[in-house]
């Protein structure tokens, strides 16, 4: 009876730690299995009036605009670099715009790769017309690469 007890208990707290290990940080294993990688959306508003949507963006040239539902999600860069989210925010800001960002995953190598080369060139610029200008380019490489799938 002894025997059998102290088996089950070893059985149980072996289980519990495999358990733990393989589900224990469910995303992240998930995040490698898909091949996804954290990106940083900067949004300017969700809309559902398209007249309101048009009268409030038609001075931001760089943005995208996506569907989903029955709204319109307005976006103005994606990065996977925190810094540089601050500081495409803060180049919309000083113009008047509330941007904010939240976490997207996205599983496309050849995006990510991008977005990788496209974060190195805004890291070695300081001017906020050639940061507005890759990101203008992201924008457009999300909508052909991701979205077009």
């Amino acid at each position: 009876m002894k025997k059998g007890l102290i088996k089950a208990i070893l059985f149980l707290s072996l289980g519990f730690m495999i358990g733990e290990t393989i589900f224990g940080d469910m995303n992240s294993y998930l995040k490698k299995w898909k091949n996804m990688d954290t990106y940083y959306f900067l949004q300017e508003g969700v809309y559902t009036n398209p007249n309101e949507l048009q009268t409030n963006i038609k001075n931001i040239n760089e943005k995208m605009i996506l569907k989903e539902k029955n709204a319109y999600y307005v976006y103005v860069g994606i990065t996977k670099d925190k810094e540089i989210a601050k500081t495409i925010q803060d180049i919309y800001e000083r113009k008047g715009y509330k941007i904010y960002y939240k976490e997207k995953n996205v599983s496309s190598r050849e995006f990510s790769e991008n977005v990788n080369q496209f974060d190195l060139l805004i890291r070695d610029t300081e001017e906020e017309d050639q940061i507005l200008t890759i990101e203008k380019v992201v924008l457009a490489n999300y909508e052909e690469i991701v979205k077009k799938r």
